[in-house]
Order: C-alpha cells, then sequence, then structure tokens
C-alpha cells in the first residue's frame, strides 16, 4: 500500500526519512576515525614496511559506513595485506581481520567515554519536524554501539525504527554499500523505498540508497568531499540538514 507523503524535498514526495546515525544525527564519524587510525597506524608499524599512516581519505574511502569487519577488510586489501578471517570471538588481541574489528570497537569504546557524544542540533531539529508532520523516520547504522550512543546523546525514542549492526548480525544483512539495511528499515516502517530519502554522510551509504532504488538520496557533506557525494549517488548536498529545504504536506 502506498502512503500518502507527508513531506517533499525539491517537489519529491516522502513518507520516510531514513537516516545514518554518526556524522548525520551525532558527531561520533569523528570518533570512530580516530579509533580508527589508532587501530591501523598500530597495524602498519608491527608490519615495518614504512607504510604510510592511515589517511582521512582512507577513513572515508575505505571503512566509513561499513560494518568493521568489512572496513578492516577493505582496508588492508588497499594495503595488499593479508591476514586470516578469523571467527566473530576472537579477541582483540588476535592478529585476525575479526580481531582487528573486536580491537576497534575497543578503542571506539574508550575514545566515547573519553569525549562523550556530540549531538547535530540541525537533524534533530529536522527529525522532530518530520515527527510533527507524521512523517515516519528510521535510523540505519553499521554500528553495533548505536544503543549505547542514543542512550549517551539523550535521543533513545527519537525514531520509529532501527536497523543497526547487532540487525545485521542477526539478521545476515550485506553492509552497506549493499542496500539491504535501508531496504529493511524501509520495511518496518511499513513504506516501499521508493517512499522513502536516505540520509548519509559515507559515500558507502550514499551508493546504498542510490542501489536500493530509494526516491531520493541526500547527502551530508561533515567533511568537504561534496563532489565525491555526488559522484557516489546523492541527489542532493548540503553541509549541515538545517539547510534541507524541506516542504510538508502532499508533494
Amino acid at each position: 500500500m502506498t502512503v500518502a507523503p507527508t513531506a517533499s524535498i525539491g517537489g519529491v514526495g516522502c513518507s520516510g526519512f531514513l537516516f545514518d546515525l554518526d556524522g548525520v544525527v551525532t558527531d561520533t564519524a569523528r570518533v570512530h576515525e580516530r579509533a580508527w587510525t589508532r587501530l591501523f597506524d598500530d597495524v602498519l608499524a608491527d608490519r615495518g614496511r614504512g607504510e604510510p599512516p592511515f589517511t582521512s581519505d582512507d577513513y572515508l574511502r575505505y571503512v566509513d559506513g561499513r560494518p568493521r569487519v568489512d572496513g578492516v577488510a577493505s582496508f588492508l586489501a588497499s594495503r595488499s595485506i593479508d591476514l586470516p578471517h578469523g571467527d566473530p570471538s576472537d579477541p582483540p588481541t588476535a592478529d585476525t581481520v575479526c580481531g582487528l574489528a573486536a580491537r576497534k570497537d575497543a578503542l571506539f569504546r574508550r575514545e566515547l567515554e573519553a569525549h562523550g557524544v556530540v549531538v547535530f542540533d540541525g537533524t534533530v531539529t529536522l527529525i522532530r519536524r518530520l515527527r510533527e508532520a507524521g512523517t515516519a523516520v528510521a535510523l540505519v547504522t553499521a554500528s553495533r554501539n548505536a544503543t549505547r550512543v542514543l542512550d549517551a546523546a539523550g535521543l533513545t525514542d527519537l525514531f520509529d525504527a532501527r536497523v543497526d549492526g547487532v540487525d545485521v548480525d542477526r539478521l545476515s544483512l550485506p553492509g552497506k554499500p549493499a542496500p539491504d539495511t535501508y531496504l529493511e528499515a524501509a520495511r518496518r516502517l511499513g513504506l516501499a523505498a521508493g517512499e522513502c530519502v536516505v540520509l548519509e554522510d559515507a559515500l558507502a551509504g550514499v551508493q546504498a540508497g542510490r542501489r536500493g532504488g530509494f526516491g531520493l538520496v541526500v547527502g551530508v557533506d561533515r567533511t568537504h568531499h561534496a563532489d565525491a557525494l555526488r559522484a557516489a549517488g546523492a541527489d542532493v548536498v548540503v553541509s549541515d540538514l538545517r539547510d534541507l529545504e524541506v516542504e510538508f504536506g502532499s508533494a
């Protein structure tokens, strides 16, 4: 059943808004990047091959928006480093892809405890306006720490539905750039992909929105890579969601 749109962007009607977490709702993308940098700089130093350090470009290209294990595998492949995949139960000390993913999670939690959670006010204001207008909103993130982040930010009850890293594991959903997590969120809202807008700061997330056939893909440019977001498939790019022109009522 098609749901009448309650909001529109550029004349495109939207019945549901699907938000990424890190970099869109909360400023935890910086926390993730610090954790990834510490992890991979240690890995590269241990190899002793004079590898250049992990950079912000590496973060955006290989790990941003992806499940941890996929991010580890993607970056290691970019540097031709071959490690056993291992098992999800591997401890952070294991020299495996899964072990490095566990180590990154531990580093992220430490960074989160040290620095806390900063919320993007423009995003929260938009979500509250959408809810007041009767527009469905969902959170879509690869993070298994979504509950911890939302609790710390005081945003636990902000969304009508949520798909996070725990769901990815439980349902065996491919991570971004595959569209499956966004499609699952739309399903939980009772909407078709074409009735929803995806809001993402990560290239992998924008690609997921484009591949999933969503009605609109909005790129949020927090790190001055608007051209890359457009190339990945964003229909609209804004530096902050307070700048997104949303009209309420049917398109």
